[in-house]
């Protein structure tokens, strides 16, 4: 009896071991079968490590790096970092599909952690999911914050260009700087628009929270790639993150509370007193964002909240102060680098405007050939010199 008893449990824990043993394999082979059944049929591509897919490709991502695989792998093909698919399209038949057939299906803006954090998870316009709450938000930015007559208001911001002007006329025979003036300018006028401050009480400490707003979306985060490195912040900006936002919600928080209580009190004053924070105040709720396209009344379809505005006027400070001082710069650059064109415009203004004042807005239908020169130069030395991408990508 005790023989039986004693073969029945080595028999068991022999079972056991083999199941322990057993399972491990069965579990890799149905997971990779199910991996297998459910794999998307992706375009063809290079071959990818485990786990880190093509990551180790990154400094070969270049325009001419991806030229050089879509001649290998096609007009269409397939790359994949980390847990991130990513289909690059280069032949202009797929091309149209992707930004015109099918656009209200690839408009939505792929968005970091930083990004999803720093814009109140996509509370601004820039980085919103195309739908009503984006229309809407393209309303008020058309018909609002950048209609004709709000730029013919803000005539005080004229002032600092004439104090460019000034500075760069009292630097004849020295060398300037024109990045750094042309980035100061661009700053004090979307400061200034935004926020109605004529001093510069508070713009340094913007400006910092700016750049450290730009170093963090462009920081390369390896939580975006692999996920499972997102609890562990590896790199240490998980709390970088936390401290940008703490800075940008104390710094605007107050003058958010400024502008109510300055409505509250009736002080608004007329159109030309007003900026881009009593724009969008008009259509601030306590409550959460509401969005209906049912009735025309503006004010009636869209509610924000603060973080609407904040996120908004970051969209704003963004693109007003270094897409435009960029532009500006290249266009510069190029002209000194075309002196035939620097002649023609010269030209231009010395017979339209004359040499004894400056530039006015209604100068510009007569100056033919400036408006092509701007509306050229930047496309030109974007394409030749590409600091960023112009159009917004598309999420495949």
């Amino acid at each position: 009896m005790e023989d039986y008893y004693s073969l029945a449990v080595q028999n068991l824990l022999s079972f056991r071991a083999s199941l322990f043993a057993v399972i491990p394999v069965l579990l890799l082979l149905l997971g990779l079968a199910t991996r297998l059944r459910r794999r998307p049929p992706y375009p063809p591509g290079p071959p990818g490590l485990p786990l880190i897919g093509n990551m180790l490709m990154m400094d070969q991502l270049t325009h001419r790096g991806l030229a050089k695989l879509a001649k290998k792998y096609g007009g269409i093909f397939h790359l994949r970092m980390g847990r991130l698919h990513v289909v690059a399209v280069t032949s202009p038949d797929v091309v149209q599909q992707v930004l015109q057939v099918y656009d209200h299906i690839f408009s939505n803006r792929p968005a970091s952690i930083a990004i999803r954090y720093l814009t109140y998870d996509r509370a601004d316009m820039a980085f919103a999911h195309y739908g009503p709450f984006w229309r809407q938000m393209r309303k008020i930015c058309v018909m609002k914050l950048f209609s004709r007559k709000r730029a013919e208001s803000w005539a005080s911001v004229r002032d600092e260009v004439d104090d460019l002007i000034r500075m760069v006329a009292a630097s004849v025979g020295q060398p300037v700087n024109i990045g750094e003036l042309i980035f100061g300018l661009t700053m004090n006028i979307t400061y200034r628009a935004a926020f109605g401050s004529s001093c510069k009480d508070g713009q340094e400490e913007f400006i910092r929270i700016l750049q450290e707003f730009s170093k963090l979306f462009g920081a390369f985060n390896m939580a975006d790639f692999i996920p499972y490195l997102g609890w562990v912040d590896p790199q240490g900006l998980n709390s970088r993150l936390v401290k940008a936002r703490r800075s940008l919600d104390r710094f605007i928080d107050t003058i958010i509370d400024d502008h109510i209580k300055k409505r509250n009190e009736g002080g608004g004053g007329d159109e030309a007193d007003t900026d881009m924070v009593d724009d969008l105040l008009a259509f601030f709720s306590e409550e959460s964002a509401k969005v209906s396209e049912s009735t025309e009344d503006l004010h009636h379809s869209i509610k924000l909240t603060r973080d609407n505005i904040k996120a908004v006027i970051m969209d704003v400070m963004f693109g007003g102060t270094e897409t435009v001082a960029s532009a500006i710069e290249w266009t510069m650059a190029e002209l000194m680098r075309s002196t035939v064109d620097l002649k023609k415009v010269q030209q231009e203004l010395a017979e339209v405007v004359g040499l004894h004042r400056r530039i006015h807005e209604a100068d510009l239908e007569k100056l033919t050939y400036l408006r092509c020169t701007l509306s050229r130069r930047p496309s030109a030395s974007t394409h030749r010199f590409p600091s960023s991408s112009m159009r917004p990508p598309r999420t495949l």
